[in-house]
């Protein structure tokens, strides 16, 4: 499995012949809300072809209307995974499309790809997680979420080999040190700390964990 972060929560996920997009941002709409952003974009994102594209929830940064619409339009038939608050928008959508409302619980099986939905306590009440599981490894991308130990019960794993979580500490997110303690709590063997430098200047040398990726953007890892 090979991991990119493309800056503040997205993500790419190849898992052999299935790729996977998560929270894409490739535009500036967010400085309408906050500010404008620090990373440029890499033009080479726009030739991503998703065979499943996650969102998992309804703020400009992670469901941004200026970039979802190049991946889901008339030309392309796309397959979106989101919560309720996603999907009662992206029905506004040109093109026809196979737009999976989840919430905690739902599996969504494609190829040799398994999409797990967990819960998230974040500002939409609608936000969840994914977990991410490909030939026996597991990826957890938290979305924006708390620190909210009764999530952890929830899980439908006893181990998690890579967990992928935001460490601001604003706008209803975890910061560093609670971000850590959920990483140990959780049993990730890896942990890659995202939801920084985008619209701040955070320093991710704040996540102080062992065992720690910290991601380069558009730089693949392997998992």
């Amino acid at each position: 499995m090979i991991f990119t972060w493309l800056g503040q929560a997205g993500a790419l996920l190849r898992c052999g012949e299935t790729t996977v997009l998560v929270d894409p941002y490739f535009s500036n709409s967010a400085a309408s809300v906050a500010c404008d952003r620090k990373m440029p974009v890499d033009t080479s994102v726009w030739s991503i072809k998703p065979d499943l594209i996650l969102i998992t929830h309804d703020h400009i940064d992670h469901h941004d209307p200026e970039t979802l619409p190049h991946f889901v339009n008339e030309k392309v038939s796309a397959t979106v995974l989101s919560p309720h608050s996603v999907r009662a928008k992206l029905l506004e959508y040109k093109g026809k499309h196979n737009l999976v409302e989840v919430r905690e619980g739902v599996v969504w099986t494609h190829n040799d790809v398994v999409i797990t939905t967990v819960s998230a306590v974040h500002s939409d009440p609608y936000a969840v997680g994914f977990i991410v599981e490909y030939k026996g490894k597991t990826v957890y991308l938290t979305g924006d979420t708390l620190f909210c130990p009764p999530l952890l019960e929830k899980i439908p794993y006893k181990k998690i080999d890579t967990v992928v979580l935001p460490i601001n500490g604003k706008g209803n997110n975890m910061n560093a040190s609670d971000a850590a303690k959920f990483a140990d709590l959780i049993n990730a063997e890896i942990a890659i700390p995202v939801h920084f430098g985008m619209l701040d200047d955070l320093n991710p040398s704040c996540f102080e964990r062992e065992n720690t990726i910290v991601p380069e953007i558009y730089k693949e890892i392997k998992l």
